[in-house]
């Protein structure tokens, strides 16, 4: 992997109606035709994404979004998209056209920004169409707001140094991966489990992350696989933590001397990007789960499935073992996670590698408020093969 992964970028989202100068905009900031811009309202449809450096902030990822006003069956759906956008977002740009001044949706937009605690940039765009004491005026009213020419790059760079204060104000070093349970110079044991699920000539997104902040803490790393791992424990002494695949943790266990430590790569995005204590919590919601329950499995990534398919095999298999009771499985993907939860008793993520943690934040959040009790595939597991205790113990 060459680039920072999406999910390790800080997201900017640009919202607004239809025809405000929301793809120019983001053209004029990436230096490029990033967007399709047209006359025609509603040319965007879907959102679009353009990975950049924002120097001197480095690595961010700005959504251009389809128009909040736009309308008929397909015009519902395509502001559903820019909303479902929010939950993933760092910092809004609310784009106005300054000939165009409506406050309704704005209103709207301003309100969702705070149920998701989003900063947000309100940008008059179009001032090339407008007279100066026409400017002044708008200006009198919206006084923290920036006014742009797309067209022309008029006071651009100046939206982009607002834009570099709003991160560093917001950014937060966050939670290591593993640089803040172990100290420098420490030994960690990655566990890798190569079946039917791993992809050719490559190990997957949360090993490589985990091994990048290995190495950033000045950690020295030992990949090997299950089938190798007693042999290179014998090998190799103090090793301060064994991360396995969640989908192995029983056989590692049993190989793992209990003095060791040993966790799980889920666990630790549990921890980095949610809220460890609420996924815990909601594990212990299984003893209470009905029979015939709903459950719903909700996936980041998509992928072909198989028999060994953590989410759609292990879990369900291992849930309904482990309870003696039978559930009815749904199973979402990607970004299609639905506000209205009314219909499941227990929800259960994965890792999150894919998304940041304002999108996990949020779904956590959905959950919280609906009461719906939420965990994570690697808890989950750790509940499951009865080593929750010994999982989570390295973070008390």
């Amino acid at each position: 992997m060459n680039n920072t992964p999406n999910s390790s970028r800080i997201t900017i989202s640009i919202f607004g109606k239809r025809n405000a100068g929301k793809s120019s905009l983001l053209n004029a900031i990436a230096g490029q035709e990033v967007s399709i811009v047209s006359s025609v309202a509603g040319t965007t449809t879907d959102p679009v994404k353009k990975a950049m450096e924002l120097i001197p902030v480095g690595p961010v990822l700005f959504i251009d979004t389809a128009g909040i006003d736009d309308d008929g069956f397909l015009g519902v759906l395509r502001v559903n998209r820019s909303l479902e956008v929010t939950r993933r977002t760092h910092i809004a740009i609310y784009v106005m056209d300054i000939e165009d001044i409506d406050e309704s949706p704005l209103m709207n937009m301003i309100n969702i920004f705070k149920k998701y605690k989003i900063p947000y940039i309100l940008v008059f765009n179009k001032i090339d169409k407008v007279n100066s004491s026409y400017i002044d005026a708008v200006k009198e009213k919206y006084q923290e707001a920036v006014f742009v020419s797309s067209l022309n790059k008029v006071n651009i760079d100046l939206l982009k140094k607002v834009l570099i204060r709003k991160i560093e104000h917001i950014r937060e070093e966050g939670l290591a991966l593993v640089g803040d349970l172990v100290p420098y110079n420490g030994k960690v044991m990655l566990v890798i489990s190569i079946d039917d699920e791993t992809p050719k000539g490559r190990i997957i997104l949360p090993q490589v992350q985990v091994l990048r902040d290995c190495l950033d803490h000045g950690i020295m790393c030992y990949v090997v696989r299950d089938e190798e791992l007693e042999s290179a424990l014998k090998d190799m002494e103090d090793i301060d933590l064994v991360i396995t695949d969640s989908k192995i943790f029983r056989r590692v266990d049993r190989i793992v001397p209990v003095s060791i430590p040993l966790t799980s790569f889920s666990i630790l995005f549990a921890r980095q990007k949610g809220e460890l204590d609420e996924f815990v919590k909601g594990v212990n919601a299984i003893e209470d789960l009905p029979e015939g329950a709903n459950v719903l499995i909700a996936e980041n990534c998509t992928h072909n499935t198989s028999h060994v398919d953590i989410g759609r095999a292990i879990i369900p298999s291992l849930l309904e073992s482990k309870t003696g009771k039978k559930f009815i499985f749904h199973f979402q993907t990607g970004y299609n996670f639905k506000e209205d939860l009314s219909k499941y008793n227990l929800v259960i993520h994965c890792g999150g590698c894919m998304v940041n943690g304002k999108e996990i934040e949020s779904r956590i959040k959905i959950c919280r408020e609906q009461g719906i009790p939420i965990t994570n595939y690697g808890i989950l597991l750790a509940y499951l093969n009865g080593i929750l205790d010994r999982a989570i113990k390295i973070f008390n």
